[in-house]
């Protein structure tokens, strides 16, 4: 049985800049158990690789969802990271802190000190922004981000043309002044290569002898005495290990598995886990509930000009692809294949956007459940505009199905189970064919393919995206932050009500889901709980 003084379960976004700061001082010793394995992989590293990793087990919990009612009884495929890194080693790199209202909200749910006022100057803090600082970006900072302004398909900029046309100005900046409007993405890329929060954060901590990270250790309870969190078991192979905290356990597991661990430890709706015939060491009926997701859909058109299709699908462009990544770091493989987007509202009495946009130079058909797992490019040139809702209002769960800490939980997004959701999905479908008329695009448009020009009345709108859509892989909100252990499951410091030296840190404790990707949210509440964490363990 060994001793740390903090023990950190998960080595995703949050955990990895947890372990960065908690051992930055060489005061404590840290242990950080990952369930996963190394994120030193070639289709890791290389940018556009995340094609590879989607559904790959190796690096992938591969989740799935029960029958989705919303999504017309649907399984939904859940990709999630299972390695250093986490979900940050497998995503397509996109980083966008979400609408200062968002954090506001955070606050105004009683949660003080996380509104936008005090989680700007962490974010300015961890960020090395290629553009430099200025009152809203952070420069000098662990996690380079690169503004992604060159080396973009030449279809942006008919995009941007096109999102004008319809009304939608350009914004130079979706993390500045103002979230409105259309351009291209920032992202976690340095080099020619995936800035993960392993890279960033990790990678450096890890020379320090006060830190040790064990990975394929999968934590399958927390030890808990006389109500406070002593310990973590923890399944290595054959072995089944502890590890004993002198001072904290700390889960940054994310939306899945920090709820599925904490219920395995005892730690959440009391009848459930009675029937599962585990012990309830604290009746919580937030652990697990309150899940919220973004959902999104494509549609995809037939172009008259060359995309991407083209250059990936076939071997010898793919040959040429990888000669240009390999021998400059160039070329489609360097980037991610979302190289534009934007933010809209879908109706203009709202406060700030709810809807956000993807533009790729690049089509292809999601393989659905049963269908073979492999995302190839259309065999024409294509392009695609996606779009996800930034909050939607439709809530599911995560909940143990069985006592097997090595099993997967059940989980549900409830994707459309609100009107609220449908109407406003149906009404931003109807945006993207509007952008897709403006000349700059409908000039190099041969025709609509998904889901096609017969698709008119709002019925059949409806009944298609429900049919297509899916999660686009922010679930959060799974062990939410509040001031009662009625309504929530951490408090603003991120302690687990009710229960001694236990902490949640990641994207499960959103109160609410944030507009837009939200690796970056999960950092910097890594980096906020870190601040917090330290500030607690002063004498």
């Amino acid at each position: 049985m060994e001793e740390s003084d903090f023990i950190i379960v998960g080595a995703g976004s949050a955990g990895c800049v947890l372990a960065n700061r908690l051992s930055e001082s060489g005061k404590y010793r840290v242990t950080l158990l990952e369930a996963g394995g190394t994120d030193r992989r070639l289709f890791v590293q290389m940018p556009l690789g995340y094609g590879k990793l989607f559904y790959n087990p190796a690096v992938n919990w591969m989740f799935k969802t029960e029958p989705e009612p919303g999504l017309l009884g649907q399984r939904d495929h859940w990709p999630r990271g299972k390695l250093l890194g986490g979900s940050s080693s497998i995503n397509a790199m996109v980083y966008i802190r979400g609408h200062r209202a968002d954090y506001d909200d955070w606050a105004a749910a009683g949660n003080p000190g996380w509104g936008w006022d005090d989680v700007l100057p962490a974010y300015r803090a961890l960020e090395d922004n290629e553009e430099g600082a200025d009152a809203f970006r952070g420069a000098g900072g662990p996690l380079f981000i690169s503004a992604n302004r060159t080396g973009l398909h030449p279809l942006v900029q008919d995009y941007f043309a096109a999102c004008a046309a319809a009304g939608l100005p350009r914004n130079p900046d979706f993390n500045g002044a103002t979230q409105e409007g259309a351009g291209n993405y920032q992202m976690t890329i340095h080099g020619a290569r995936r800035n993960s929060a392993a890279r960033a954060f990790l990678r450096p901590a890890m020379k320090r002898a006060n830190l040790r990270v064990i990975t394929g250790a999968q934590a399958t309870r927390v030890l808990i005495e006389a109500g406070r969190a002593v310990g973590v078991e923890y399944r290595r192979g054959a072995e089944t290990l502890t590890l004993r905290a002198r001072r904290e356990v700390i889960l940054s597991g994310g939306a899945i598995n920090s709820p599925q661990l904490l219920q395995l430890s005892g730690i959440g709706p009391g009848a459930l886990l009675q029937s599962l015939g585990l012990a309830v060491a604290r009746d919580n009926a937030n652990v697990g509930d309150h899940l919220s997701d973004h959902q999104g859909i494509n549609y995809t058109w037939r172009m008259k000009v060359p995309t991407y299709n083209e250059e990936l699908r076939p071997w010898w462009g793919k040959l040429r692809a990888g000669m240009q990544y390999f021998l400059g770091g160039r070329g489609p493989l360097s980037k991610s294949i979302n190289h534009g987007g934007g933010f809209f509202r879908t109706s203009p009495d709202l406060d700030r956007p709810n809807m956000q946009l993807y533009m790729q130079a690049f089509s292809t058909l999601l393989p659905r459940e049963g269908e073979r797992p492999v995302l190839s490019p259309d065999p024409f040139p294509g392009m695609s505009l996606g779009l996800s809702n930034c909050r939607p209002t439709s809530r599911g769960r995560v909940w143990l199905g069985t006592p097997d800490p090595l099993a997967a939980p059940k989980m549900i997004a409830n994707a459309f189970t609100t009107d609220h959701d449908v109407q406003e999905m149906l009404l931003a479908v109807k945006y993207l064919r509007r952008i897709a008329a403006q000349a700059p695009l409908a000039r190099l448009i041969t025709e609509e393919l998904r889901p096609g020009p017969e698709v008119t009345t709002d019925a059949a709108l409806i009944e298609d995206f429900r049919r297509r859509s899916g999660t686009v892989y922010h679930p959060s909100g799974t062990c939410r932050m509040g001031p009662e252990a009625a309504t929530s499951v951490v408090d603003a410091r991120l302690r687990v009500h009710g229960v001694g030296g236990l902490r949640v840190c990641d994207a499960s404790v959103f109160p609410n889901l944030v507009s837009g990707n939200t690796n970056a949210a999960a950092m910097m509440v890594g980096w906020k709980g870190a601040a917090i964490i330290l500030a607690d363990a002063a004498p």
